[in-house]
């Protein structure tokens, strides 16, 4: 029965034992375990907010980011819209200097034709000329080839002056 029930002196000497440990706990190391819960209690209240506060910033920073993106998008649509008007004036600007080009061209070329044109009728004049008066020297010849018929054309001619 010792067993389940302690003597006096056990119980009293326990007792102080305790006693005295509570005191040397209360007095020496429960104050610097109650420090380093109230700091690591205050380190993880610290920690929190600034967690709080980091989210916040990042979901202002991804805000902003979203604007800085929305804003590029606009400004590369814009630049891709002036990229497309300044190709499609170029382009109608090249059409116009080609037709500009290609007009002149074909002045110059007709020029050159009715210039060519003129100095080929020049030509066949001269010719039509030069033959008409071969074949009328030929005739006059044929013609003139006797005197009787010499004396006939002088008074033909002598006439025709007068008559002028």
């Amino acid at each position: 029965m010792n067993l389940i029930l302690p003597d006096f002196g056990l119980v009293f000497w326990t007792g102080l034992v305790f006693c005295i440990l509570l005191f040397i706990l209360a007095k020496f190391i429960w104050k610097p375990i109650l420090n380093a819960v109230n700091e690591r209690e205050s380190k993880i209240a610290d920690s929190l907010a600034l967690a709080e506060q980091t989210k916040t910033e990042m979901k202002a920073l991804q805000a902003q980011n979203e604007n800085m993106l929305k804003e590029a998008r606009a400004e590369r649509d814009a630049m891709i819209r002036e990229a497309k008007e300044t190709a499609t004036q170029m382009l109608e600007r090249a059409k116009a200097d080609a037709k500009l080009v290609a007009d002149k061209e074909l002045v110059n070329a007709r020029n050159v034709i009715n210039t060519e044109k003129a100095a080929a009728i020049a030509e066949l004049k001269t010719q039509v000329a030069s033959f008409s008066i071969e074949i009328a020297e030929k005739i006059i010849r044929g013609e003139l080839s006797s005197d009787e018929k010499q004396k006939t054309l002088a008074s033909k001619l002598a006439e025709d002056i007068s008559l002028n």
